[in-house]
């Protein structure tokens, strides 16, 4: 039998801490190794696989897709990337889209898009001012609007013009702000950065902010957003607009794909041969895009999600009355974390794969849960015993 992770690290980078098995193979909300071991997934691809693996109507746009056209570049229009842009256009507060391969890619764009604005209207205004715990990508400039430090001190000197600022601290915000600041990004919940949900009106602050200013609010929706959190978009739960936002991970289902979202009098300021992307717009990962979307909003994917996280919630939170070590339950929908008591993330993360479910060490004290929108109770039932199991073993 073939040893693939022996061949892993004999010829991939070593970059990654991958967690001890070869996953093959899925459907719905489990996947199986190529030994055969099913697992329960609630990582979800990092919050990817919005409609579980091997969704039908996923893997039926994709075949039909490739079938046709796979890729011809952004000399040409195709059909798949106009019906995603008009889908995001019409369930948005928002005019334009771009279409890019991932999050960071979106970030990037995006602060590309407030500079020029800044450039073209605020006399050179380039500043951008991010959170604390924030995390929006490992490229340069969405490293450089990271908000954890020691992801970005390796690879110092960082690209200039980035400011951080505590979450939930409209005070400081203020106190960051001058003439040379043009645009805010943040998430509008934390997710690397622990499941840090904001408190309430915090995003009404920050927007009510940045039009005093007249700065730009960029959201960075790319774990939050299509319907992570129970709403299509998280800020909808606040009751906020931004002027920018930035699109990824489970908007293809699986594929590679990323988008910025911008106001009509923004979108204007990137003109031919400001930005571009050989890959992005690409007629699979759209037409996936389009398959995803549609299902979800004509499916009433977003209710069930809703239903499902509180289900999960209350079983996590009745684990929090029954064991000390679990001290709290954070986040919103199907973006959920669980706080321990101790530095032991780690070991349950191994004690719940042995015991068939798959969850994420996000900090050294606690477990992030991302299950597929379309999960089933009887799963979110299996896997909040393995967990309760997994942390009784990790803190006896």
């Amino acid at each position: 039998m073939t040893d693939w992770i022996d061949l892993e690290r004999q010829y991939l980078f070593q970059n990654y801490g991958r967690q001890p098995i070869v996953l093959e193979r899925g459907e719905g909300s489990r996947v199986r190794d190529v030994d055969g071991k099913e697992y329960l997934d609630f990582v979800g691809g990092l919050a990817v696989t919005a409609l579980g693996h091997a969704h039908p109507a996923v893997t039926q746009a994709v075949a039909e897709q490739a079938a046709r056209l796979v890729h011809v570049s952004n000399l040409y229009y195709t059909t798949p990337m106009i019906e995603l842009a008009r889908l995001l256009v019409e369930h948005s507060p928002l005019d334009r889209v771009f279409f890019c391969n991932s999050g960071a890619e979106a970030v990037e764009a995006a602060i590309k898009l407030a500079r020029r604005h800044g450039h073209d209207e605020r006399g050179g205004a380039h500043g951008v001012i991010a959170m604390e715990d924030g995390f929006h990508g490992r490229s340069l400039g969405a490293l450089a609007a990271t908000g954890t430090a020691r992801y970005r001190e390796p690879f110092a000197p960082m690209p200039p013009g980035f400011t951080h600022v505590p979450w939930n601290d409209l005070d400081a915000l203020r106190a960051a702000t001058d003439d040379g600041t043009v645009a805010v990004l943040m998430e509008p919940m934390q997710g690397e950065g622990g499941v840090n949900a904001p408190a309430e009106g915090y995003l009404r602050g920050v927007r009510d902010w940045c039009d005093e200013r007249g700065l730009l609010l960029i959201l960075d929706e790319i774990q939050t957003g299509v319907g992570r959190t129970g709403t299509l978009w998280a800020h909808e739960q606040e009751g906020v607009e931004p002027d920018i936002m930035c699109v990824a991970k489970g908007l293809a289902g699986g594929l590679p794909i990323g988008a910025v979202l911008a106001r009509e009098s923004l979108a204007r300021h990137l003109v031919p041969g400001d930005h571009g992307t050989t890959f992005g717009a690409n007629p699979v990962a759209t037409a996936a895009g389009v398959a995803v979307l549609r299902h979800i909003l004509d499916n009433d994917v977003l209710g069930a999600a809703r239903r499902a996280s509180e289900r999960l919630v209350t079983r996590l939170r009745a684990m929090e009355d029954r064991l000390p070590a679990v001290t709290g339950v954070r986040g919103r929908g199907l973006l959920l974390a669980v706080s321990l008591s101790a530095e032991v993330a780690g070991e349950v993360v191994a004690a719940c794969r042995e015991r068939g479910l798959l969850v994420n060490n996000v900090r050294p004290d606690r477990i992030r849960l991302m299950p597929a929108l379309i999960v089933e109770d009887a799963e979110i039932d299996r896997a909040c015993d393995i967990l309760e199991e997994a942390i009784r073993w990790a803190t006896s």
